[in-house]
């Protein structure tokens, strides 16, 4: 398996898309990196040469912000959205949707599952 950026990329796999296992590294990103380094995006991973994969890794930390240095980037973003106490800083603390979807109904990947409430339905006996 080759290995970029301390990442083992697929060896069955096209070069185009064992490059999009890297953080950051999108199908046009990898088009790109394919044309910059001159290797054939057609061909499989594993026919990569020392060379190439030297030269996809030189490419990838000069030109782009990928893996390590991107996540810790997109963290301190979120970091500094919850310190000012913007509302989408207050939605990332409480684990809500941050990008104005309901939360009624739906939102259960960030709300996590249901947590039932006891006797909701006895409105109707009061009356």
């Amino acid at each position: 398996m080759p290995r970029i950026l301390g990442v083992d990329i697929p060896n069955d796999k096209k070069t185009l898309f064992s490059l999009q296992y890297l953080y950051g590294v999108g199908p046009a990103v990898a088009r790109e990196l394919c044309e910059k380094a001159g290797v054939n995006p057609d061909s499989r991973a594993r026919e990569l040469t020392d060379e190439e994969i030297s030269r996809l890794a030189i490419i990838l930390e000069r030109d782009y912000t990928v893996e390590g240095p991107l996540r810790r980037q997109v963290n301190q973003n979120i970091n500094r959205l919850r310190d000012i106490k913007c509302y989408r800083g207050i939605r990332h603390r409480l684990g809500l949707p941050v990008r104005g979807q309901r939360t009624r109904t739906n939102a259960r990947t960030r709300k996590g599952p249901k947590k039932t409430v006891a006797g909701k339905k006895g409105v109707k006996d009061l009356k």
